[in-house]
């Protein structure tokens, strides 16, 4: 209706074409509001069901793997192809390998394994963090698969300003809450 000469009133189609544009306008603004509360109400329902998980042992993808006195580590392999020789090599804080669990020939899939902390010389390994490293090889020298390690859930910490929720892992680390691949 802007500077509409009041003797040449506007003819009804230019006046239900501007109605429409103001229809369309508030319209929108509707839809960005119901967006906005969506979006909280999602996430407020991640929110929930990561809380759920405190306490609870989770698989997220890590080359890292915790080993605790009278405990296994626990993990697992994602082949997208089947394994004619699959190795996952255990290694300590310096790079060295110190066991090579054997899991042969293997399917495409989930492929778990467990380490209960002894050696390839027969010695109990101290309580840390070590590398996880798995091959379709023996000697080493196939490429190297993307391997999962079980971690328990400390805490959650929910993301601000954007930020997605957090799970912390203790020494396995901060991992997002959409990098779960299994609960256990």
């Amino acid at each position: 209706f802007r500077n509409q000469d009041p003797f040449k009133p506007l003819q009804s189609g230019e006046f239900l074409g501007q109605i429409a544009q103001f229809s369309t306008v508030s319209g929108i603004q509707d839809l960005q509001t119901s967006f906005t509360d969506l979006a909280g109400s999602l996430y407020s329902n991640q929110a929930l069901q990561a809380s759920g998980l405190i306490g609870r042992t989770v698989f997220t993808p890590s080359t890292k793997a915790v080993f605790k006195s009278g405990t296994e580590v626990m993990g697992t392999v994602n082949l997208t192809s089947g394994a004619a020789d699959l190795n996952v090599n255990i290694l300590d804080a310096a790079g060295q390998l110190i066991k090579t669990i054997n899991l042969g020939t293997q399917q495409a899939g989930m492929v778990p394994f467990s380490w209960d902390g002894v050696t390839a010389s027969g010695d109990t390994a101290p309580p840390g963090l070590y590398q996880v490293l798995a091959l379709d090889s023996a000697d080493g020298t196939g490429q190297a698969l993307e391997t999962m390690a079980a971690g328990k859930v400390n805490s959650v910490t929910l993301g601000t300003g954007g930020q997605g929720i957090t799970l912390n892992l203790g020494q396995l680390g901060d991992v997002d809450f959409s990098s779960v691949k299994q609960i256990m």
